[in-house]
């Protein structure tokens, strides 16, 4: 069942935090460039311009070695891991 919450902060380009967690959520399906790899920059920007401070709907679909929820995630019924995997095609 997914969960709505706020955005406040992108961590990178695939994980972020919200209002009611402790631990980032990461995007299902999705993998962007680390710190200090090309790319990085232009990936949480994109990011940043799809959520910060936006309400997202977060299911989460399982959880990775360092606790964080992998999620499917939508903005206005908009998938934004398919929004994500489309600008790493770039």
């Amino acid at each position: 069942m997914a969960r709505k919450e706020k955005v406040t902060k992108i961590i990178d380009g695939d994980s972020f935090l919200t209002d009611k967690r402790k631990n980032p959520v990461r995007l299902a399906d999705v993998d962007t460039p680390e710190k200090r790899q090309p790319g990085y920059q232009n990936a949480k920007k994109c990011l940043e311009k799809l959520i910060l401070n936006q309400e997202v709907s977060i299911e989460t679909v399982a959880r990775d070695k360092y606790r964080r929820s992998v999620a499917k995630v939508k903005i206005r019924n908009k998938s934004v891991n398919k929004s994500m995997q489309e600008h790493r095609k770039k």
